[in-house]
């Protein structure tokens, strides 16, 4: 399954903001190493190399198109540097101070039983900062489950999508980062997006949610899909004089490792 960083940038100031809310509670001073993991076109870790200076950044990512975009930010930046890695895969080293994570362990089944074994790793004083979509009852979501488990598309995209188990609520992230022994806050944010063009909710999601699906049919099975789930989309998310109105929860949670 491939990503496409042009596709995913297009709406680049919604897709940014929560990173900078999320690293907004991040109050690490002079950290050696900053990891983030999944992370993407690599324009949002660079601003994490140009926050901490004197550390070393390094940004981690499965998919070899996303890194080939994020190269490009490292050449100028001698502090960052991007690797193609697996997000359960990977573990932190004793110089990790800071790891940022944005909208990324979604991507990642039982990443909430691996993150006690991160935050355990973690030195004290040491930083996790997580943002996950919490959209996932949002009709954007619902209709495209439901489309998919219709009986026209049910035997091609049976188990594609998963649903109940891709996240948890930020109580849950906040109890495993305090049962961890950090010190740890948690809360959602529900950004009222409002999207401009002809059915730009089709759009966005065409750039995430909607990929597994697309990546499991032949190219006349996803043209035929996305006409049927667009035409829902339009319906559930009417364009209006400002644009398109689409809401967006999310869910953040900062932990700090105690001395």
């Amino acid at each position: 399954m491939q990503w496409d960083p042009t596709k995913y940038v297009q709406f680049g100031d919604h897709r940014d903001r929560p990173y900078f809310d999320l690293t907004a509670r991040v109050h690490a001073e002079d950290p050696r190493l900053v990891v983030d993991l999944g992370c993407g076109p690599g324009n949002l870790t660079a601003t994490l190399a140009e926050r901490w200076p004197a550390a070393q950044v390094v940004g981690l990512d499965s998919s070899p198109e996303m890194l080939a975009k994020a190269g490009a930010h490292a050449g100028n930046t001698p502090n960052l540097s991007f690797d193609l890695a697996d997000i359960a895969a990977w573990r932190p080293s004793g110089e990790t101070g800071v790891v940022v994570t944005n909208a990324a362990l979604q991507w990642v089944p039982g990443h909430r039983e691996m993150l006690p074994g991160w935050l355990a790793a973690l030195k004290p004083g040491a930083w996790f900062a997580l943002q996950v979509p919490g959209n996932f009852n949002s009709p954007s979501h619902t209709h495209m489950r439901q489309l998919a488990e219709s009986p026209a598309w049910a035997g091609r995209l049976a188990g594609v999508l998963r649903h109940h188990d891709v996240v948890g609520e930020a109580a849950e992230y906040l109890n495993i980062m305090l049962d961890a022994g950090c010190d740890a806050d948690a809360w959602e944010t529900t950004y009222q997006q409002l999207l401009p063009g002809e059915n730009p909710v089709l759009e966005w999601v065409r750039g995430t949610g909607l990929r597994p699906v697309l990546a499991a049919l032949s190219d006349a099975e996803a043209h035929e899909f996305e006409a049927e789930y667009s035409a829902r989309l339009a319906e559930a998310y009417p364009s209006g004089p400002h644009g398109t109105l689409f809401p967006f929860r999310r869910i953040f949670a900062v932990a700090r490792k105690r001395d």
